[in-house]
């Protein structure tokens, strides 16, 4: 199994629309082959910073998905909240 942990910052007020978008991209994801399980957290500090945190089974499931029109398509409307590029780190356990 593996964790793939995105960083996105938001434009100002912009939180209440990403919530919106982020919601249809959770549905779209859940039908990708290797998805687990995932979970979507704001910045105690700055609302404007999210991070979402994705289980897959391997590697391979997460490019599938990460390279997937399906992904473009949901992403659409939440690329343009963002004031920078995302950034992804994909973890894997040493045990």
């Amino acid at each position: 199994m593996i964790k793939v942990i995105i960083e996105r910052v938001l434009a100002d007020d912009m939180q209440r629309t990403y919530d919106n978008e982020i919601r249809k991209s959770l549905t779209a994801i859940m039908t990708a082959k290797g998805y687990i399980s995932g979970a979507s957290y704001s910045n105690v500090d700055n609302p404007n910073i999210r991070t979402i945190i994705t289980n897959w089974d391997n590697v391979d499931c997460w490019n599938r998905w990460h390279k997937s029109k399906t992904r473009r398509e949901v992403n659409k409307a939440i690329i343009l909240m963002l004031i920078q590029d995302e950034k992804i780190k994909v973890l894997m356990s040493q045990s």
